[in-house]
């Protein structure tokens, strides 16, 4: 639909609209006074009642989910209170011109007690519920999915003209080299083919690969070379012989063994035995 169209259509809406609301503002209004409301007051009522009814309207259009289905009963919930007081107001003949007396909307006294608690009671629930659904508009936000779906009918219910015309297919293109056997075979039915020049090969250098620093120490792994070993001061026989005597001056004879004193002097087993002996030959001279 074109938008003039849509603009005429929306303006007769409100047209009708507004004189339907007219019409239930006076029985509003007069339902007011027989409850004891002034004239201010009595000409807000009916504000009160079907402008929630309005606004739960558009909360509908807005909200999703479960507060849709809470803005749906508000709506039902006060249209069926307006339609109640309208119903009652044609009933009364005396509502029309204000000669009924206060609180009195029927003969009845149950019905008259059920009426007045719903006339009294509209604009408290007003306030609940007209701020609680524009807390619920204001706080609302709307999902990406359902969008996209809308989005995706709304261009599937368009006509081919509103659509435009549809893009091109991409044609694929092979990405599969053809073999060159099937390229020669190919050619040399057309053209004769010149020798493709040799191409020679270029030399690779050899990579020089570098080992990592690594700051952990390692191990031995066998014989520690000479080079490696740190330089210890070489002992003469004299000052071997002095060191073990001076060593094992308080020692029994039962403990001068060439293994204590191989260990005391930190000597090779050989030179211990051989300061053994000597130690235990001047012990017995």
């Amino acid at each position: 639909m074109n938008r003039k169209p849509k603009t005429l259509l929306v303006v007769a809406l409100v047209a009708v609209v507004g004189m339907a609301f007219r019409v239930s503002w006076n029985a509003l209004r007069d339902v007011a006074r027989a409850i004891g409301a002034d004239h201010t007051a009595a000409t807000l009522y009916p504000f009160v009642v079907d402008g929630l009814m309005a606004l739960a309207l558009v909360a509908t259009l807005v909200l999703t989910a479960e507060a849709r289905r809470f803005a749906l009963r508000v709506l039902g919930t006060y249209t069926a209170a307006s339609l109640v007081l309208n119903y009652v107001h044609g009933l009364v003949p005396a509502l029309h011109g204000a000669s009924v007396d206060w609180g009195r909307l029927a003969d009845w006294d149950p019905a008259n007690w059920a009426l007045v608690l719903l006339a009294t009671s509209l604009p408290v629930g007003s306030i609940y519920f007209g701020s609680d659904l524009v807390a619920k508009v204001l706080h609302h936000q709307p999902d990406p999915i359902t969008n996209a779906e809308k989005m995706t009918e709304s261009v599937n219910n368009r006509s081919m003209a509103d659509q435009g015309e549809p893009s091109p297919i991409p044609v694929a293109v092979n990405p599969v080299p053809i073999p060159r056997a099937v390229q020669v075979g190919f050619l040399k039915s057309t053209v004769a083919l010149k020798p493709l020049p040799a191409i020679e090969p270029v030399p690779v250098r050899p990579v020089s690969t570098v080992a990592a620093d690594s700051t952990r120490p390692r191990r031995a792994t066998g014989r520690v070379p000479d080079s490696a070993r740190s330089a210890r001061p070489k002992r003469t026989p004299d000052e071997l012989l002095a060191q073990a005597r001076a060593a094992s001056v308080d020692w029994p004879d039962a403990y001068l063994t060439a293994d204590r004193i191989r260990k005391t002097v930190h000597t090779s087993a050989e030179k211990a035995r051989g300061l053994r002996d000597t130690l235990l030959a001047e012990r017995a001279a």
